[in-house]
């Protein structure tokens, strides 16, 4: 098992790595929109779901991947009346065939964020 570690991606205080490569499979940590300062970015469901989509890539990248390798991606919304602004931005950031999804909603995130999301991605 290896640890993955982006300098792009904000350092969280909590004892986790950003992501674990093990064998063939990557998992991703959950991401929320932080930028590499820890600075939670301003903004709508869109605006956050790009931050945290730019974190999951630059964490795919330390290991040689992107998010086409990617099979399974869990996504923590605390408001789903937006999830189309959501979906905009996931639909156009994920190449085809898009990866299995769930999508929940939640009361509240470890941070002010209203978007988490976490991936399993795989070498090929």
């Amino acid at each position: 098992m290896d640890e993955i570690r982006s300098d792009a991606v904000y350092r969280s205080r909590s004892p986790l790595s950003q992501g674990i490569r093990h064998g063939d499979t990557v998992y991703v940590s959950g991401q929320v929109p932080k930028d590499e300062h820890g600075t939670l970015v301003d903004g709508d469901l869109g605006a956050q779901t790009e931050q945290v989509l730019d974190n999951v890539e630059a964490v795919l990248n330390e290991a040689g991947l992107t998010l086409a390798n990617v099979v399974k991606a869990t996504v923590f919304l605390t408001d789903m009346t937006a999830f189309d602004a959501f979906n905009a931005v996931y639909e156009r950031r994920f190449p085809d065939p898009k990866p299995a999804r769930s999508a929940v909603a939640v009361a509240d995130l470890a941070v002010d964020a209203d978007v988490e999301i976490e991936v399993i991605a795989v070498v090929e």
